[in-house]
Formats: structure tokens, C-alpha cells, sequence
């Protein structure tokens, strides 16, 4: 299994930047991606970016050249800068992984509430 931790998040003003963080244990090897969702209040759960093995990248339309999802294998992080933070952003992040070798399994953080005051 793979066990995710993450970190970061708060309370903002519109306009201003959060960090997050994850960080994963467990059978790391296994790692397909890793990625971040948001789930608003009476929302469904969305994508909001996701990052290969090989550092590829995609995003949300809504948040495309707001945030950046990076990661640093040597530490098992996996981040989301968001720069210029709407009300619309306003939910609770939480950190994915896909891992598995034949089959595909995935974990879930607890998540982190990012609040964007207008």
C-alpha cells in the first residue's frame, strides 16, 4: 500500500499564493502518478493536477497557468504551488497516488482545506 501525508493549505486572501505539500510511504516503487484533487462543499471531487513518473504534467482548465504541480522523487514530495487564488478555489485538496504494478489501486490523504477570502 501506499500512505499519503499531506501538508500545507490555510486561509488566504484573493489574489494570494498556498503551497501543498505530500508526502508518500509505503511501496513507493510502485507509483504510477501522483496527483491532487479538490472537493468543494456539495461539489463533486475534480482533478485539479497530476504528474508522472516522467514529470509530465496536466491540469484543470481553471487552474492552468495558476498553479504548478512538481515533484522530488528523492523525497517522495509531491507539490502544488497556486499563485493567484480565486474564491472558486475555496475546498478541501486532497493528495492522490496510482500505484500498482498489474493492477492499477489508488491512495487518498486526508486532505487539507484551502480557503480563499474575496
Amino acid at each position: 500500500q501506499v500512505q499519503l501525508v499531506e501538508s500545507g493549505g490555510g486561509l488566504v486572501q484573493t489574489g494570494g499564493s498556498l503551497g501543498l505539500s505530500c508526502v508518500a510511504s509505503g511501496r513507493i516503487f510502485s507509483i504510477n502518478y501522483m496527483g491532487w484533487y479538490r472537493q468543494a462543499p456539495g461539489k463533486q471531487r475534480e482533478l485539479v493536477a497530476r504528474i508522472t513518473n516522467g514529470g509530465s504534467t496536466n491540469y484543470a482548465d481553471s487552474v492552468k497557468g495558476r498553479f504548478t504541480i512538481s515533484r522530488d522523487n528523492a523525497k517522495n514530495t509531491v507539490y502544488l504551488q497556486m499563485n493567484s487564488l480565486k474564491p472558486e478555489d475555496t475546498a478541501v485538496y486532497y493528495c492522490n497516488a496510482d500505484y500498482g504494478l498489474n493492477a492499477h489501486f489508488q491512495s487518498w490523504g486526508r486532505g487539507t482545506q484551502v480557503t480563499v477570502s474575496s
